[in-house]
């Protein structure tokens, strides 16, 4: 994770969650109405002492600032009023929640603890894997803890920024659990916080030791059939043991907002306790300082403020994915987005803090507002519409004609292609085609040539849009956005002879590539 990117989540999350004065904000004396279970119930914002108008001057926000949040989700006191989504993300599908993943990771290790898989937080890493020979063993190493992997204070000698290079080491590596165990150690455990996803992984892996499952079917059982979710694509590591403890969970907006409810409600659903209360409470609780914001700080995977608006904490994922628990409001936010860049995380933050929690008025009833109610709903309505409009398509170069259908094979690349072609089989369409490492499979994207988004299901089958134009008489542009996976791609391919060059660059925060590819023959 980015440093500045990380700055910026802990401003965003100063911004948005509310003072407590050191205290945690009690629950609402009544237990809740209805469990979500099979759904959320829905009502208008003033029957929940919430202000229509403000959250319809929300959603106009978003769309009049450009900024890329794929869906916003309010639920107070138990009910959804306002469910927001921009157009090409649609209501019912599912998101690549990034670290957000996270926080799942850290319940389902509370979850194994409360029933004695997993003795406690105390337990040294190391015992987990007794049937690991382990490289670079020292005291440190001995004595590192699940409390620290937790809260990311392990001692491994990772490396977070300006991007999380151990992360995509480990995943180049054969075996992913292995790389980080074999890491040295550069502090001693529970000292330096460094954000490190790789130690996230280990936690999946630990489940899988303890519990004699992986952690998607542990949390089948344990977490999301308790919950009502069913609808979930979570990848495995190359050996397909391990789930990814660290992110690239895919759920809808209203399965995200289940695991706030859960929190908000200290760990209780429909007359059960899925996790304990005093894990939810040690959890999202401050463990680490950060130097410079000494009021926040990072709990079991969940990160944590105390700032001038009070008491709350957040999953957080790049890109804009976010859930938002405000104990105090009764109240759970749910964002998706493509965010990327400081200043995209600013307008995140000036929405948070300027309309979303000052439309929580009061904790009671609120005259009804027809005219409010009205305005949010259109606001709703116009996200959910294409905003671009067609341009004509200029004659096609020679030079698609000359490419059209050649599959290139790339060069090494930290993305994981292995080869690529595209196709021009009409005036105002193009078509992607793209090899992955990943699981051998072959993407299929259709490019509008005529400025507005064709849509099509990319990866894990989640919405992908892609558009185009020929730059130059032999370079391409296309810009590809994955919707739900987060990713928003620039890609330029400049083709010469029996060569292509693909400068890739991504708008969330992953790094920038250029590499080359050559017809196959």
């Amino acid at each position: 994770m980015k440093k500045s990117v990380r700055v910026l989540i802990v401003l965003v999350i100063s911004s948005f969650l509310a003072g407590c004065a050191g205290q945690r904000a009690s629950l609402p004396a009544q237990s809740p109405a209805y469990w979500p279970t099979e759904g959320w119930r829905t009502s208008t914002p003033e029957e929940q002492g919430m202000d229509s108008e403000l959250l319809a001057k929300a959603v106009d926000f978003i769309r009049d600032q450009n900024l890329k949040v794929h869906s916003l989700l309010v639920i107070r006191n138990g009910y959804i009023v306002a469910d927001v989504y921009s157009y090409p993300f649609a209501r019912g599908s599912k998101h690549d929640v990034a670290s957000v993943t996270k926080s799942f990771t850290s319940t389902l290790i509370g979850i194994a603890i409360d029933k004695g898989y997993i003795k406690s937080v105390k337990q040294r890493v190391l015992e987990f894997f007794p049937e690991r020979t382990v490289a670079n063993v020292d005291v440190n190493k001995k004595a590192m803890t699940l409390k620290d992997l937790l809260t990311m204070t392990s001692g491994l000698a990772c490396t977070s920024e300006p991007s999380e290079v151990t992360l995509s080491q480990m995943m180049a590596s054969p075996d992913w659990v292995q790389f980080m165990l074999d890491l040295p150690m550069s502090d001693k455990p529970g000292t330096h916080f460094v954000y490190s996803s790789g130690g996230s992984h280990l936690l999946s892996a630990i489940i899988r030791e303890s519990t004699g499952m992986n952690e998607l079917a542990f949390a089948q059982k344990n977490l999301f059939e308790p919950l009502g979710i069913s609808d979930v694509v979570w990848p495995f590591d190359p050996q397909g043991v391990n789930n990814h403890g660290w992110g690239d969970l895919k759920l809808t907006p209203h399965d995200m907002a289940k695991l706030g409810y859960l929190y908000l409600n200290e760990g209780r659903w429909d007359g059960k306790q899925i996790v304990s209360s005093e894990w939810v409470a040690a959890a999202t609780k401050k463990h680490v300082s950060f130097p410079g914001a000494a009021e926040d700080g990072y709990g079991y995977q969940w990160w944590w403020s105390v700032p001038s608006f009070g008491c709350g904490y957040s999953a957080v994922g790049r890109g804009g994915q976010r859930i938002f628990v405000l104990p105090d409001k009764n109240m759970v936010v749910v964002v998706t987005s493509g965010i990327g860049g400081d200043a995209g995380h600013t307008r995140l933050e000036r929405l948070l803090r300027s309309f979303l929690i000052p439309a929580a008025k009061s904790s009671k009833l609120l005259p009804t507002n027809p005219r409010g109610v009205a305005l949010l709903e259109s606001a709703i309505r116009q996200a959910a519409l294409c905003q671009s409009q067609p341009k004509p398509v200029l004659p096609l170069p020679e030079m698609a004609r000359r490419v059209s259908g050649q599959r290139y094979l790339l060069d090494a690349n930290p993305y994981g292609l292995v080869a690529l072609s595209l196709t021009f089989p009409r005036q105002e369409e193009a078509v992607l085609r793209v090899s992955l490492v990943e699981d051998n499979q072959t993407l299929e994207v259709p490019v509008a040539l005529n400025n507005v988004y064709r849509i099509a299901p990319g990866r894990f089958g989640l919405p992908a849009a892609a558009k185009g134009f020929w730059q130059t008489n032999n370079s391409f542009v296309l810009d590809l956005d994955e919707i739900g996976n987060i990713n928003n791609w620039r890609i330029r391919m400049t083709f010469q002879d029996d060569r292509v060059t693909v400068s890739m660059k991504e708008m969330t925060g992953l790094a920038s590539a250029t590499f080359g590819g050559k017809v196959q023959k």
